[in-house]
């Protein structure tokens, strides 16, 4: 690891750095009027709000607590099965035009 850089983040990690400055999730949920809940859920499901908040708390770019979802893309595909399949009319030119 080159000198001065920080290993990636990971739910572990965050949560030990919020309990380092004296934070819980819960708390945080409450500074900032949201079910504390709802901060539980940040690990397995995005909730941009949540995120934010951890990222503001702790100084670091939500960019880099969260990588998998940042940046937000805007189109995603997801699987070729969903595709439209070509009909047999579209079959037959294929095949005509070769």
């Amino acid at each position: 690891m080159k000198p001065g850089k920080r290993p990636a983040w990971d739910q572990h990690s965050i949560k030990a750095e919020l309990h380092r400055r004296g934070m819980t999730l819960s708390a945080l949920a409450e500074s900032i009027d949201m079910k504390p809940n709802s901060f539980g859920h940040v690990w397995k499901r995005t909730n941009r709000k949540a995120e934010a908040a951890i990222a503001q708390f702790l100084e670091v770019p939500v960019e880099q607590l969260f990588p998998d979802r940042y940046p937000i893309t805007k189109t995603r595909i997801l699987s070729s099965r969903y595709e439209p399949k070509a009909t047999s009319a579209n079959r037959g030119q294929d095949r005509a035009a070769a």
